[in-house]
């Protein structure tokens, strides 16, 4: 009897044991609704913003695209119920996504979004978070798995302080009829200087800058196509000069040698006043940090944009078209946004300096 009584008695404490394990056992999330609202990125990109609230937070995998359905995005959350969710939504903003079709299957519910363009790596962007608070369309939910789409891979643009309310001439070297240097495989100075620039123009842009271009497109400056480099030359400097209040001129070039191993970055200034050496070389420690390539150094030269520019004015060599390296990294778009940024820098630090 002693023995049967033992055993119930450690019966009873196993199982005992295994209450708190089912009472502290997660609950089933639940979908308990969903918002959507065509918003912008702070550089004012636009996208399509859906959330999705839950009960708790799911197990979830995203799968997107690929060769049988590249114009879906499929949210695969474990163990967790439908809910009320509708299985078929309508969703806004037409040029990002058609519809957010639901299915519960076993202990799976299927999220299937039907987008306008193929669904690559930054085309979408899916996220969690906890807290009611979290929420942009005031859902109230304690979970809310937040799903963006972009009309094609979104690529932020940088931005950079203390550049706010400036006004920046860029000037991209060559175009039209002039190609400038070409590299050994083709590359034209011309394209590259329009490509970085572009990009630039885009980072100051966003950081709160005015920005004129002097030309915006591959084509001559002077109207109708210059007869002189001098002609084309002062049309530049007399973009820079109708624009009031400009506070600098940038041109962007790419250097160029007989020898192919000719390599580096650097920039020349005229010296009209003290601000255009020290343009100069914030603009090269900008470009050199960012670039990595070998500092050459800043340098006097009676380059027409920058001695005649009214305003403090330096001229950039990204880096050697004629060498093979540089010329595949000048062609490269990461290099060119980099260059970029490091331009942009250069400009900020430069005006924090003249305060």
């Amino acid at each position: 009897m002693r023995r049967f009584t033992g055993a119930m008695t450690a019966l009873f404490f196993a199982l005992l044991c295994l209450l708190p394990a089912v009472a502290l056992a997660a609950p089933v999330p639940q979908i308990l609704g969903f918002k959507q609202k065509v918003m912008k990125e702070t550089d004012g990109t636009p996208y399509l913003h859906c959330e999705i609230g839950l009960s708790a937070a799911p197990q979830y995998t995203v799968k997107g695209g690929g060769l049988l359905h590249p114009k879906r995005l499929l949210i695969d959350l474990t163990e967790t119920s439908l809910g009320d969710l509708d299985s078929e939504i309508g969703l806004k903003g037409k040029k990002f996504a058609q519809q957010l079709e639901s299915v519960e299957a076993g202990a799976h519910t299927y999220l299937t979004f039907t987008t306008v363009s193929p669904v690559e790596d930054g085309s979408y962007r899916v996220t969690i978070a906890e807290g009611k608070d979290k929420s942009q369309l005031k859902l109230k939910a304690p979970v809310i798995l937040m799903v963006d789409i972009f009309d094609g891979p979104y690529k932020p643009v940088d931005r950079v302080n203390g550049v706010k309310d400036r006004v920046i001439i860029l000037d991209p070297g060559h175009g039209g009829l002039d190609t400038g240097a070409i590299g050994p495989d083709g590359l034209m100075e011309k394209d590259v200087t329009l490509a970085v620039s572009l990009k630039l123009r885009d980072i100051l842009v966003a950081s709160g800058a005015s920005v004129t271009m002097t030309r915006e497109d591959d084509r001559d400056v002077f109207p109708g196509g210059a007869q002189t480099d001098g002609q084309e030359l002062q049309a530049r400097v007399d973009v820079g000069a109708a624009v009031p209040d400009a506070d600098i001129f940038v041109s962007v070039h790419c250097d160029a040698f007989t020898s192919p191993k000719a390599n580096g970055t650097g920039t020349f200034y005229y010296p009209k006043t003290w601000q255009d050496a020290a343009l100069a070389q914030a603009l090269q420690d900008g470009m050199v940090a960012r670039g990595g390539r070998r500092d050459r150094g800043i340098k006097e030269a009676r380059f027409y944009v920058v001695r005649y520019s009214d305003m403090p004015a330096a001229l950039v060599e990204l880096a050697f078209i004629t060498n093979y390296i540089e010329q595949a990294m000048l062609a490269d778009d990461e290099f060119q946004r980099n260059l970029a940024l490091g331009i942009a820098e250069g400009m900020s630090d430069f005006f924090a300096a003249r305060r």
